[in-house]
């Protein structure tokens, strides 16, 4: 449920929950770039760097971000990457952000953009991106104090924004800026427009320095400052940012969906990447599934498999959207879920894709460089990095970085002995002729893609079967059967209209062996010193891999993470390892 806003006589939004106004009396463009925007020494602070990160406290209605990111565009100097970290525990609705952006040409198309992708908003950080990935909002719903709890970056600047202390205390009190400072280096620059005195000491007992500077009329005053304690800040959690490691030539070790996910994530950010695989193409493996189904898991008491696989979606539908060509290669068509003993739910973010495709989107990077018939072997380590080895122990690639994302094989070339587990899937292929089926996808016992376009013409595609410790990817006459049951329960109706496909033996069959951890979730981290891995994405490689790859590029880099510390944690490969 989006947060009730009322609008005043004079057009200004205003908060029944809080008592007060979303902005000034004047309209809050000019309070966004003089009290916020050059309070923090912007732009002039971020001037040819490579990422800037920004950390606000209240995103209210989204004013504050609009006037940055319009910044960003239109300097010649700005950081390669800017980042914006907000909260807001009462998100406005999509509606609401747009009535409420002041006349301004140059904001519109961007409150646009943004209105697009203001959707699921629910408890927990949501990352928007724009510009190719180069504006990355990421939108933390949720309590300030929890959710600065649960950040790992270090803010570059801060904008402290929010109701008044008097309306809301909770974002000014002593332990609320105490959870801020903990996200700051030395000389990280603070703004606000409150002078309260409680609010000034507070700061000042967290380690900020800070004046009064000229106001905004009616303003009287602002407040500026930097974060400069005069004690040693104590050393980051172990879940905190490590140094970043400087872009240069990384080995990713897989070609399926969570190698080129990272390939692709990394040669963003200006790395040279070789991807390495034993086959002589990308996707051969699980990846090479003829069609997919890119809808979040439901479960009932929504636990962090579902809370992560809706963060997924949302990033690969970002990349479908970005790389993708609709109708052919994906469409957010919508999902329908269908459990037992529950009503039907629509999933209307979700539609199908064709992984392969998605990889090979992917791998089509100036910075990526694909190399087939790699039979890796093992890893060596050196004091430059790592060497690749295949069984002659001839040396195949050596870098600074490797990343394993070669699904089984990981275990073996990780040299971490993780405890990855088959699953042998298999789906049934079919003409689409006149029958009568659904519109849209059906997901619940099997899933169900009604239409999708091949090279054969148009198919539909019900499965997958799902055999625990079965590494044989054979196709089976006892699959197609089990599909057809599946459908039967699935689309009864669609069933009756097919079967006969299935006894005349028309349709086809395409087997994989899908890669799982024991806790069903994937594993992505650092293993050893410059040796990282992104793998076990089980049968949500579509949901997972993209996540993963942006939260294994976000610890490297030092920037912020894309979901919480402790999905971070619940995600990290370390839980499987011994000496973790």
């Amino acid at each position: 449920m989006s947060e009730a806003i009322e609008w005043l006589p004079d057009g200004t939004p205003f908060s029944p929950r809080f008592g007060d106004r979303y902005r000034s009396e004047g309209g809050g463009l000019a309070q966004a770039r003089e009290v916020f925007f050059h309070g923090c020494g912007l732009p002039a602070a971020w001037a040819e760097q490579p990422q800037w990160r920004i950390l606000e406290t209240g995103f209210g209605l989204g004013l504050n971000f609009l006037v940055t990111w319009a910044a960003w565009r239109a300097d010649p100097q700005r950081p390669q990457v800017l980042h914006f970290v907000s909260i807001e525990a009462w998100p406005a609705s999509a509606d609401d952000l747009l009535r409420s952006l002041p006349t301004d040409p140059i904001l519109q198309p961007l409150a646009t953009q943004l209105h697009a992708q203001w959707w699921g908003l629910t408890p927990g950080f949501h990352r928007l991106v724009f510009e190719g990935g180069q504006v990355v909002l990421t939108l933390c719903v949720g309590d300030a104090q929890a959710m600065l709890r649960e950040m790992a970056f270090e803010a570059d600047s801060v904008y402290l924004d929010g109701f008044s202390p008097q309306r809301n205390p909770d974002i000014w009190n002593l332990h609320t800026l105490k959870a801020v400072a903990r996200r700051c280096r030395r000389g990280t620059r603070v703004a606000t427009w409150t002078i309260a005195r409680t609010v000034r000491d507070s700061l000042a007992q967290c380690g900020f320095d800070v004046q009064k500077t000229p106001g905004i009329p009616p303003k009287r005053d602002n407040l500026q400052g930097h974060y400069n304690p005069t004690w040693e800040p104590r050393k980051p959690e172990a879940t905190a940012p490590r140094s970043p490691m400087p872009p240069s030539h990384c080995i990713v070790i897989g070609a399926g969906l969570a190698g080129a996910a990272v390939a692709a994530s990394l040669a963003r950010r200006g790395w040279q990447v070789t991807v390495l695989d034993a086959a002589p193409a990308p996707a051969a493996g699980a990846s090479g599934l003829p069609g997919g189904l890119l809808a979040p898991l439901v479960s009932k008491d929504d636990n962090l498999a579902s809370r992560l696989s809706r963060s997924g979606v949302r990033s690969t539908l970002q990349q479908a959207q970005l790389l993708l060509t609709i109708d052919q290669d994906w469409q957010p068509s919508g999902v329908q879920e269908k459990q037992a003993n529950a009503e039907p739910l629509w999933h209307a973010h979700a539609g199908w894709v064709r992984p392969a495709h998605l990889v090979q989107a992917w791998l089509d990077h100036a910075h990526i460089t694909w190399q087939g018939g790699a039979q890796v072997d093992r890893l060596q380590a050196t004091p430059e990095g790592w060497q690749v080895l295949d069984v002659q122990d001839q040396v195949l690639a050596q870098a600074p970085l490797v990343v394993v994302a070669a699904g089984m094989a990981s275990r073996a070339i990780g040299g971490a002995a993780l405890p990855l587990q088959p699953i042998r899937g298999q789906v049934s292929i079919g003409s689409r002729r006149n029958e009568t089926l659904p519109l849209y996808p059906v997901n619940g016992h099997g899933s169900f893609i009604p239409d999708l376009p091949t090279a054969q013409g148009r198919t539909w595609v019900m499965g997958a079967s799902y055999e625990r410790d079965s590494a044989c990817a054979d196709v089976t006459a006892a699959d197609h059967q089990a599909n057809l049951e599946r459908l039967q329960v699935l689309l009864p109706e669609a069933a009756s209209v097919l079967q006969n496909q299935f006894e005349d033996g028309t349709v086809q069959a395409w087997a994989g062996i899908r890669c799982a951890a024991p806790d069903r979730l994937p594993m992505v981290g650092q293993i050893a010193p410059g040796l990282w891995a992104s793998t076990a994405m089980g049968s949500r490689g579509l949901s997972f891999a993209h996540l993963c790859a942006e939260l294994l590029a976000a610890q490297l880099h030092g920037e912020p993470w894309p979901v919480e510390k402790k999905a971070a944690a619940a995600l990290d490969v370390r839980r499987y390892l011994s000496n973790a």
